[in-house]
């Protein structure tokens, strides 16, 4: 049974959060000293700072996960939606399907239930001021839940996520990147007056990623959103709330993405300069009073001056201010044990369906050529990472074959981090007989992993933690056949970089599925392969081999796949 909330009263958007002195610290690490920032209803806020900063933290802070040491949060009345970075559908709901989860995120028939039940409780008590305030209570709730609009608007949700394709399968049956699609669908759904998204375009296609930008500039209600995917916060927010790992305060910037680095460029650069400056008369007072202390006792008029600059030279280092710090970045560099053959890969008349599900290819043939970078793109659940799977031999096609060149060696960053088993120590999942614990030590610290910092089971770690554990294990392979499954997921821009630099540099081939246009341009992607949105009537769907990749190319083959030629 639903249980409401006393703080859930007329309206699910009047949101004005308000956090003050908040104080949070694990151990000896300070994680928020003093912070303090307030947020207008509708705000659509972006929250950044580097990885370890404490984000996610203030998220579980407003879930009640996380109990804050000192000060609070002040939310107002409200309804909480949430979209985790992990998205793990409870087994409970395998069995339902798609539409009857994502109708769920309103509540409506247990909402009804308990209103009913108060209405016989009334009856016994019609005197009870307690009981009126809960019919009210849940009266408004659930008509804050628009029944009159309830099948249409889930029908549009549905229908500009590209889902309504799904609403009869089973939850079980979907793709990684489709559930997690239907976890976001669900979560808009719930019509909540403050939405908290945690990386949510990780999955998203091009054009989905474009129909929930939309939606959310237009959302009635406050959202706040951690990302790493610089071109959707510059389209959805309106503020930024910066997270400082140097200085453990936070600060509430007006504008996009672009407009907080701007402005936190101009602030850094004075405060650089007047910590400079600071510094420049520390030094001074420093000589000055250590000049005093070594004049003799008959110079009472400099041992006088240095004790009353000693008094301001005091002052000053407690004024000194903290400059920003640098913090290591992933190091890689990828490179192939061997060299492969002159043709790496080949795919001969290949044909699959899941069972009972629509065939995802018929016939399909195409090859590679050694140092190639090939792209793999389309809409979520057309069959992108199933083919990756065809190719690394973790499925088996219908009709078809998948030819290997000789010499070929494989590295395989699957989407949903499978390489990885959670049971096992970073130190354990990345072992090999290439090389020593000595050896894989130094290695991991370039991924950031430190001392016992790699005894630590993969099951605790972030979802960007692990990303890094599983990249760290396909360099170690150094394979001549990169396959890269959503590998810019759960990283921070400046790790997409140096990524899609070491990529480009990459002298062996590389396949990749990737719905990031800045990263895929970067790596130097040589065609493409675009896996249309398949029809019901579809018996045999198109694909197309292109050529000299472009952005702009990618984006109208978008706009046009259904038409692909």
């Amino acid at each position: 049974m639903l249980d409401i909330q006393d703080e859930n009263v007329k309206t699910c958007y009047n949101i004005r959060m308000k956090a003050t002195h908040l104080q949070l610290a694990y151990g000896t690490k300070v994680i928020y000293d003093d912070c303090n920032f307030n947020l207008e209803n509708g705000d659509r806020v972006g929250i950044v700072g580097v990885n370890g900063a404490g984000k996610t933290t203030l998220f579980r802070i407003i879930l009640g996960e996380q109990h804050l040491d000192d000060g609070k949060i002040e939310l107002g009345s409200h309804r909480l939606g949430y979209l985790p970075q992990e998205i793990i559908i409870p087994p409970e709901h395998d069995d339902i399907t798609v539409w009857e989860y994502v109708a769920s995120g309103r509540p409506v028939d247990e909402l009804q239930e308990q209103l009913n039940s108060e209405y016989e409780k009334l009856a016994k008590y019609p005197d009870s001021n307690t009981i009126l305030a809960r019919i009210t209570e849940l009266q408004d709730l659930i008509d804050s839940y628009d029944l009159a609009n309830f099948d249409y608007e889930l029908l549009k949700i549905l229908d500009k996520m590209h889902l309504s394709d799904l609403v009869d399968q089973k939850m079980k049956e979907l793709s990684g990147g489709q559930k997690s699609k239907v976890a976001f669908a669900r979560v808009l759904f719930e019509n909540a007056g403050l939405l908290l998204l945690d990386e949510p375009t990780n999955h998203l296609d091009v054009e989905t990623k474009q129909f929930v930008a939309n939606y959310l500039r237009s959302y009635k209600g406050t959202v706040l959103v951690i990302s790493h995917d610089i071109d959707f916060l510059n389209t959805v927010v309106n503020k930024v709330l910066f997270v400082n790992k140097t200085t453990r305060k936070m600060k509430v910037y007006h504008g996009n993405y672009n407009d907080f680095r701007r402005q936190y460029a101009e602030e850094k650069a004075a405060e650089d300069a007047r910590i400079t400056e600071q510094e420049r008369e520390i030094k001074r007072l420093s000589e000055f009073v250590a000049r005093a202390r070594a004049a003799k006792r008959s110079n009472t008029a400099l041992i006088g001056m240095g004790h009353q600059r000693e008094k301001v030279l005091i002052k000053k280092l407690a004024e000194l201010g903290e400059r920003e710090q640098e913090y290591a970045r992933v190091a890689i560099r990828i490179t192939p044990a061997k060299e492969g053959s002159k043709t790496p890969l080949e795919v001969q008349n290949l044909s699959f369906a899941y069972p009972g599900g629509l065939q995802l290819y018929n016939r399909l043939s195409f090859s590679l050529t050694r140092g190639e970078k090939f792209l793999i793109v389309g809409e979520n659940g057309v069959g992108k990472s199933t083919l990756l799977k065809i190719i690394v031999g973790e499925l088996t096609p219908t009709e078809g074959s998948i030819i290997m060149g000789h010499n070929i060696t494989i590295a395989y960053y699957a989407q949903e981090l499978e390489i990885l088993d959670e049971r096992r120590t970073i130190l354990e999942n990345v072992q090999s007989y290439d090389f020593t614990d000595t050896e894989l030590r130094s290695m991991l610290s370039n991924f950031l992993f430190y001392g016992d910092d790699v005894y630590k089971k993969v099951a605790v770690l972030s979802p960007g933690e692990k990303a890094r554990v599983a990249l760290c294990k396909i360099l170690l392979q150094r394979a001549n056949l990169v396959i890269l499954d959503e590998p810019t997921n759960h990283f921070d821009p400046e790790t997409q970089k140096i990524i899609g630099e070491n990529l480009k540099d990459y002298t062996g081939t590389i396949i990749m599925v990737s719905h990031n246009p800045a990263f895929v341009e970067q790596v130097g992607i040589t065609r493409m392969l675009i896996v249309p949105t398949h029809q019901p009537d579809a018996k045999k769907p198109k694909l197309a081999v292109i050529k000299n990749y472009s952005r702009e190319l990618l984006e109208y083959y978008y706009y046009l796949n259904s038409d692909l030629v």
